[in-house]
């Protein structure tokens, strides 16, 4: 197995010390997120939990309308499906893969256990989802009070330090759904 794509490349996994990393490894299945796929919308059941590893996952809340914008990005730092281990098994928001790539996914069941002994795993993943409101401020706040570029330019600075390269690929369609803008033209 490659090293850009061995479950240790997630930064929350990889701070596990071999004690809690063993058992779930033999349960984390490698997948890969194509470009656009929907891990999951707002409402569904979740039954995974998703460590991505070379891809970012876009959270994306979603109104009565249909409109929607980012609310926070997660890639190799974190784990897509926090509700999960915060007392829910859905979510208000949607999940779509924002950069294609490869991620690590764990049953939900299996997450709980590891979750429930109260070990470093619970504690990672708790200063991980304070980490994860934070960002949603901070999203909150410069959506409110940034121009459009400025909103462009923080989103391209964050999905860049997400990444194993500098290259990225994206669309006009693709940076209007992150910043909840209407394309032009």
């Amino acid at each position: 197995m490659d090293t850009l794509t061995h479950p240790s490349q997630n930064h929350l996994l990889a701070a596990l010390p071999a004690a809690e990393f063993e058992p779930l490894v033999t349960h984390l299945e490698r997948v890969h997120l194509p470009l656009g796929q929907m891990i999951y919308e707002p409402g569904t059941q979740l039954k995974h939990a998703y460590f991505p590893t070379t891809a970012i996952v876009s959270l994306h809340y979603v109104m009565e309308s249909g409109a929607s914008s980012e609310s926070a990005g997660v890639g190799n730092e974190g784990v897509v499906g926090v509700s999960l281990f915060m007392g829910g098994n859905t979510t208000s928001s949607s999940a779509v893969v924002q950069t294609a790539g490869y991620a690590y996914r764990l049953e939900s069941h299996k997450l709980l256990e590891a979750f429930n002994r109260a070990g470093l795993l619970q504690r990672v993943l708790l200063r991980y989802t304070q980490a994860l409101m934070t960002q949603m401020s901070q999203t909150a706040v410069c959506n409110r009070h940034h121009t459009v570029e400025q909103q462009l330019c923080r989103w391209l600075l964050l999905t860049l330090d997400r990444l194993p390269s500098n290259e990225l690929v994206m669309t006009q369609e693709l940076i209007a759904s992150m910043l909840g803008v209407r394309r032009e033209g």
